[in-house]
């Protein structure tokens, strides 16, 4: 019941999103509103209160710390402005070289220099976070500050990547953060003075019961360099559920300890500190296992639980194993997905022994593996369950010698659970199911288009609600008024009443790097496609036949815009974990 997705259509390229369907009243649009400071919003979990987790993207005013750049760095950044700007869309060459190197740029040119600073790797340059953690109470949307820290100058790092998952009933916000990268002085073995951006941990579960006033932080069972944690889901009975790092990678610790060549050699750290070498490691450090933690009345974990493993690896097989909780029901079963054999039925595991991903329930201390073709279905993953045990998520498939993404439910308390799968937009579409209420009625996204996708133009993709009672598909626009301004791209949570927490597109005005709005030549006000967390309430009235109206805008894609975002939903970058094979 609680995915964060940036689920969008791509504003750089392709962005058809004038289609006006067999759009119907029967539900009606409630904007959770622009917030200040960032262009994008994301629908999260709404709890019975109406108070909403949302998340945020695209921050105005990045704070670069233009004392840490010198002469060559603003040099490149130029010439990245001037090989660039013809195909990144609102942006021009750099305006003002003198302006920026005084650290006073335009916001055109700030919005260069966070793009550079953005595809820069090197531990020697400043870090760009560009995600917010939001809440909205009685219709005014704020931002959590999670684990970011401020600059000398008051200004948040910015450096941080928070995910929202959720808020539970009691209002606990909660979810994913990781340490800022903040600068630390150091001096080579050639006595260079440099400046390394350094930060503690990559991913550090978190929670919040007063609205972010205080954070609690969910310590991994292996906290050493960091860990990893997450919580993904809370139940109304305080039991959360996701991951936690449990042990260490053994190459990867053999490479911290290593006194030739690795973060424990003298010649290696004369010239990176220790703290950068662990940080280049760790995102392969850990086994991550699924787990629960029982929480009190105040937020604090009274005790955890390692949820298990779905396979036992062979002993010398040295490759990273992970699992995750994604969601639990009230009954305490939770469901996620793990590694397992490709071969379902093997006991006998070589050392290399070919694995994937697999969707997995939590039940009475087992884990269970529920696709039962790992030939035809080749990774799969739940995303949420309800009281009742039925679980939805989606497999991983070809179709006509595509991969695609397939959405199904499973009822979990069948002896032989077996997967169905509904008919969706047409044979072709990639389709994903976020979350199942009480009613049968399961919300989620998939693809509308029918061309061939690419990386540059992407099928748009519109929400869906499904009825698992009379096994109705039906696009979640085509229940809107004829003459609505949303298009509804996602729908991530469905509450007891049928009420759609979503995403959608929607015209709003343009504003630069800096915040300010941007005019077309005529000195209007020029506006933009932007996506914007909604509610969708069921309303009296009929499915009304529209006119048919499509209209395909051809652009050039923003380095930060919409572009980007939908290639995080293409490859898979919501709430969950990113598993690797």
């Amino acid at each position: 019941m609680k995915k964060f997705v940036k689920s969008i259509l791509a504003a750089g390229i392709t962005s058809a999103l004038c289609i006006a369907n067999a759009n119907a009243a029967t539900y009606r649009v409630i904007d959770t509103g622009e917030v200040s400071g960032l262009e994008y919003t994301f629908a999260q979990k709404e709890n019975v209160q109406g108070e909403k987790s949302l998340a945020g993207s695209n921050i105005y005013n990045f704070p670069v710390q233009y004392q840490y750049l010198d002469d060559d760095d603003f040099d490149n950044i130029d010439d990245y402005a001037e090989s660039r700007h013809e195909s990144v869309i609102d942006l021009k060459d750099l305006e003002d070289f003198t302006a920026l190197k005084a650290g006073t740029p335009t916001a055109n040119d700030l919005a260069w220099s966070k793009l550079w600073l953005s595809a820069i790797t090197d531990s020697k340059y400043q870090k760009v976070g560009d995600s917010a953690v939001l809440v909205n109470i009685n219709g005014e949307t704020e931002e959590i500050t999670v684990f970011d820290t401020t600059f000398d100058d008051g200004q948040l790092t910015r450096s941080t990547t928070n995910t929202v998952y959720g808020i539970t009933n009691e209002g606990w916000v909660f979810g994913t953060g990781s340490s800022p990268y903040l600068p630390m002085d150091f001096t080579e073995s050639d006595g260079d003075e440099v400046t390394h951006w350094v930060r503690e941990f990559r991913n550090r579960g978190f929670l919040t019961t007063d609205q972010g006033s205080t954070i609690k932080s969910i310590i991994p069972a292996e906290a050493e360099h960091g860990g990893e944690s997450s919580i993904l889901d809370i139940n109304d009975n305080r039991v959360a559920v996701g991951y936690s790092s449990t042990k260490f990678n053994v190459d990867a610790l053999e490479t911290i300890e290593d006194e030739t060549g690795g973060c424990a050699d003298p010649d290696v750290v004369d010239d990176i500190p220790y703290d950068v070498c662990i940080q280049n490691l760790r995102g392969n450090l850990y086994h991550l296992s699924a787990y629960k933690w029982i929480l009190d009345e105040s937020g604090d974990v009274i005790s955890s639980e390692d949820l298990g493993m779905l396979v036992t690896p062979h002993e010398d097989d040295d490759r990273v194993y992970l699992a995750t909780a994604q969601a639990v029901n009230n009954h305490g079963v939770a469901v996620g997905y793990a590694h397992g054999w490709v071969d379902e039925n093997e006991t006998t595991p070589s050392e290399g022994e070919s694995r994937s991903t697999y969707a997995v329930v939590y039940k009475d201390g087992e884990v269970t593996d529920f696709t039962e073709d790992h030939g035809e279905y080749y990774a799969s993953r739940a995303n949420d369950i309800n009281d009742q045990g039925i679980a939805v998520g989606y497999v991983t498939t070809i179709i006509s010698g595509e991969v695609k993404t397939k959405f199904y439910y499973v009822d979990t308390n069948a002896d032989n659970m077996q997967m169905v799968f509904p008919d969706d937009y047409f044979t072709g579409s990639a389709s994903t199911a976020e979350a199942i209420n009480e009613n049968g009625m399961i919300v989620g996204t998939g693809e509308v288009e029918t061309h061939n996708t690419s990386s540059t133009n992407p099928r748009r993709r519109h929400a869906f609600l499904y009825n698992k009672n009379d096994d109705s598909f039906v696009n979640l626009n085509d229940l809107l008024p004829c003459d609505s301004a949303y298009t509804i791209v996602e729908a991530t949570d469905i509450n007891e009443d049928n009420e759609i927490f979503a995403t959608a597109v929607v015209k709003s005005q343009r504003r630069d790097a800096k915040g300010e709005l941007m005019h077309d030549a005529d000195g209007e006000v020029d506006v933009e496609d932007v996506v914007r967390a909604v509610k969708l309430v069921p309303i009296d009235g009929d499915i009304e036949g529209c006119n048919s109206v499509v209209e395909k805008v051809e652009r050039n894609g923003a380095g930060f815009g919409l572009l980007s975002l939908f290639a995080m939903l293409t490859f898979g970058l919501r709430r969950k974990l990113k598993l690797s094979a």
